[in-house]
C-alpha cells in the first residue's frame, strides 16, 4: 500500500483487488472441471458484484521480510498508563507456555525512575527495571498512555525516545498501542510513516505530528520496524500479528487459544466508529461464515453465497460488508491464506496440492495472494517456519 494514497486510489485498487479474486475464482472453477466433469453445472456465468468502501484490516509497508529476533520484550511504563494495554502485552509474551511447545520471551518492565508507576485508575505498580534494559531488546511495546499531556512534556519523554530512536537504528521493533502511538510521535518515529491510533484520537494524532501519514481506518499497521495499533482490543491482534511475523502462525493460532481469542480479525476500526446500525442485523451471517470456512476448497461465488443465505446477491453483498467490513471474496481470501499458512507449516503437501485444499485452485494463484499479504512466497514461508514439532492442539 502507497504512503498517503487518496482514498479514490484505494477504492479502485480494491476494486481491481476484487476482480481479480473474481478470476481467481474462474481459474479454481476451471481447476475443478480439469478434475470432475461431473461439475460441469457449476461452469456457468454468474452476476458479478463488486463492493466499493471497504475497510482494511492491516496496512503493511517496508520491504519484504519474514523474519526477526522475537526473544527480548520489554514494555516501558509511562505516569498513568492504561492497564488493558499492559495486561494485553503481560498475557502474550510474559506467561510461560512452555507446556504448549510454545517458546518463551524474556519479558520485562521498565520505568524512568525507581519511583512506583501510577496507573490510570489511582493505583501504582513497582517496576524493578530502568531504560537500560532497551538497549537490547527485540521488540519493545508501549501501551496506551495519558496522551492529553504528552504533547506538553516532550522533554520529560525524551531519555524514552532516544532509546526508541535507537532500537530502530539497530533494527528492533517498535510497536505502540492505542494512545501510544503519541510517544513514538513524540520521539519522530511516525514521520513519514504510515500509523494508527484509537479513532477517537486520530485527528489529534495527525494534528500533532502532520508529517505521520495517519489511518483511521485499520486496526494496526505495520511499518516495519515500526507498529501501531488502534484503540483497546486492537493491540491484541497487533501482538498476535508480531508473533505470526516473526515465529509463525502455528505458534501465534496456539496463543490465541490460550487467550480465547480469535488469532485474526477481519475489518477495521471503522467498524467501531458511531454511526446508524445496519439494516438487516436480526439475522446474524456467522453461521454462513462458519460453513464458507469449512468449505474453503469450494468454489463459492458470491451468487451462490447469496442463494445459501436466502437473499439477493446484491442484498447479500452489501449485507456481508456491513456486517463483516469487507466483501466476500477478501474474507475468502484471507481465510485461505491463513489456511495455507497452517498447512504450509504442519504438512510436506506440495504448494499446488496446498492451494487446491484451501481453495486457490493453482499454485501460481496461491503464490500471488501470498505474496500481497505475507511479503513472501509459500515456498519462503515454509523453510522459514516449517517446525520439527507435532502440531499443538488446545
Amino acid at each position: 500500500m502507497g504512503v498517503g494514497r487518496a482514498f479514490g486510489e484505494r477504492e479502485h485498487v480494491e476494486e481491481e483487488e476484487d476482480r481479480q479474486e473474481y478470476e481467481d475464482q474462474q481459474d479454481h472453477a476451471s481447476s475443478l472441471l480439469r478434475r470432475d466433469p461431473a461439475r460441469q453445472w457449476q461452469n456457468r456465468q454468474e452476476t458479478s458484484i463488486f463492493c466499493h468502501r471497504t475497510v482494511t484490516l492491516v496496512a503493511v509497508s517496508g520491504t519484504p521480510r519474514i523474519s526477526g529476533r522475537l526473544e527480548k520484550v520489554v514494555v516501558p511504563l509511562l505516569p498513568y498508563v492504561e492497564t488493558f494495554e499492559l495486561g494485553v502485552a503481560c498475557e502474550v509474551f510474559g506467561f510461560d507456555r512452555s507446556d504448549d511447545g510454545l517458546p518463551t520471551y524474556d519479558f520485562h518492565l521498565v520505568a524512568a525512575s525507581t519511583e512506583p508507576v501510577r496507573t490510570r485508575f489511582g493505583y501504582t505498580i513497582d517496576v524493578p527495571h530502568m531504560l537500560d534494559l532497551l538497549d537490547d531488546a527485540d521488540l519493545i511495546l508501549l501501551p496506551a498512555v495519558d496522551s492529553e499531556g504528552i504533547g506538553l512534556d516532550e522533554e520529560r519523554l525524551e531519555p524514552l525516545c532516544a532509546k526508541l530512536r535507537a532500537a530502530v537504528d539497530r533494527g528492533a521493533r517498535v510497536a505502540s498501542m492505542c494512545t501510544g502511538a503519541f510517544v513514538l510521535g513524540a520521539a519522530g518515529l511516525l514521520d513519514g510513516r504510515r500509523c494508527t491510533t484509537h479513532w477517537m484520537h486520530a485527528d489529534r494524532l495527525a494534528r500533532m505530528y502532520p508529517t505521520a501519514q495517519v489511518d483511521r481506518d485499520v486496526l494496526y499497521v505495520d511499518d516495519h520496524p515500526v507498529l501501531t495499533a488502534a484503540g483497546t482490543a486492537a493491540g491484541i491482534d497487533l501482538c498476535l500479528h508480531i508473533v505470526r511475523t516473526v515465529q509463525g502462525a502455528q505458534v501465534a493460532n496456539t496463543i490465541a487459544r490460550r487467550m480465547v481469542v480469535p488469532p485474526h480479525r477481519d475489518g477495521g476500526q471503522a467498524q467501531y466508529v458511531a454511526m446508524p446500525l445496519p439494516e438487516c442485523k436480526d439475522e446474524s451471517l456467522a453461521p454462513l461464515l462458519d460453513w464458507m470456512s469449512e468449505h474453503l476448497d469450494r468454489e463459492l461465488p458470491v451468487a451462490a453465497l447469496a442463494q445459501k443465505a436466502h437473499m439477493s446477491a446484491r442484498t447479500f453483498a452489501r449485507r456481508f460488508v456491513a456486517e463483516v467490513g469487507v466483501t466476500p471474496a477478501r474474507w475468502l481470501r484471507d481465510q485461505r491464506v491463513l489456511a495455507a499458512q497452517r498447512l504450509l507449516e504442519e504438512t510436506d503437501l506440495p504448494v499446488d496440492v496446498v492451494a487446491d485444499r484451501v481453495g486457490f485452485g493453482t499454485a501460481a494463484v496461491l503464490r500471488r495472494h501470498f505474496l500481497r499479504l505475507r511479503q513472501t512466497t509459500p515456498q519462503a514461508y515454509r523453510r522459514t517456519f516449517r517446525r520439527s514439532l507435532e502440531p499443538v492442539s488446545v
